[in-house]
């Protein structure tokens, strides 16, 4: 009996199944090894997220704990300047308010009256653009207005900033970290930067100035010292007080002095 005659296979068909042969076994070492491999390249990225985030909350004081942007007892106000007239004078070009736990409750661009020829944007930040939909200056001001009455007012520097609002507001509301007694060296005020460093263990001011990050840091500077300062106030104000009445009474006893003199000198 003749031996059945083997057909010959195609080359290229005999390639291509040996080329599936080798994906299939690739892709089986592939399947058994991914159990190891899952828990480092994807639930563990997906677990250390969240504690990076907490890591970096904690690492970063300035980062408010909630989300609560209501109107608070204390607010901090941090402003940027642009040039105007020759460019040696300052203008207000944005305007930034925070509440007690750090969220901002009003932060705008601002549209100054004058020209404006120097941006500063090395340090303000502020750009063409961002003055082209500002809000004009009576609005921001008349808003800004409303929202520190009646408040503490908390900032670095704070005469330059209501300065260029044209407001004023109660010495006796401000809390003011470039005075604050405590923060003074050699009787001479610090930058705000050097205070949170030193203070608060962070860094600020690197670039471009940001008035949420400063005003943050002013507020944080506040409420860190916030008991001694609130005492430090009363003291004075009990002080001034004091001085007050003495000086009532001296004058007092010289008017008594002069009526009796002229009492003695008539009769």
């Amino acid at each position: 009996m003749k031996k059945p005659k083997q057909t010959q296979m195609n080359p290229n068909w005999v390639q291509l199944q040996q080329k599936l042969k080798l994906n299939a076994s690739k892709a089986s070492r592939t399947f058994n090894n991914s159990d190891d491999d899952t828990p480092n390249s994807i639930l563990g990225k997906r677990k250390e997220r969240p504690d990076d985030e907490s890591n970096d909350c904690q690492n970063n004081p300035l980062i408010p704990v909630n989300d609560d942007s209501s109107l608070t007892d204390a607010v901090a106000m941090d402003c940027e300047m642009v040039g105007v007239g020759q460019g040696n004078k300052s203008a207000l070009g944005r305007v930034t308010l925070v509440n007690k736990w750090g969220n901002v409750v009003y932060d705008e661009f601002v549209r100054p009256m004058e020209r404006v020829v120097d941006f500063r944007t090395k340090i303000s930040g502020i750009r063409p653009r961002d003055l082209r939909k500002a809000k004009d200056f009576w609005t921001a001001q008349k808003k800004v207005a409303e929202l520190i009455n009646g408040r503490i007012l908390v900032g670095h520097a704070l005469c330059n900033d209501l300065k260029a609002l044209l407001l004023s507001h109660p010495k006796k509301d401000i809390r003011d970290t470039s005075e604050y007694q405590p923060f003074l060296k050699s009787s001479s005020r610090r930058a705000l930067r050097h205070l949170a460093a030193e203070h608060l263990g962070v860094k600020i001011q690197t670039g471009e100035h940001c008035p949420i990050e400063d005003a943050r840091a002013a507020m944080m500077l506040y409420q860190r010292n916030k008991k001694e300062w609130e005492k430090s106030i009363k003291d004075q104000f009990r002080l001034k007080q004091k001085q007050r009445k003495s000086k009532q009474k001296k004058r007092q006893k010289n008017e008594d002095a002069s009526n009796a003199n002229h009492v003695g000198v008539g009769s």
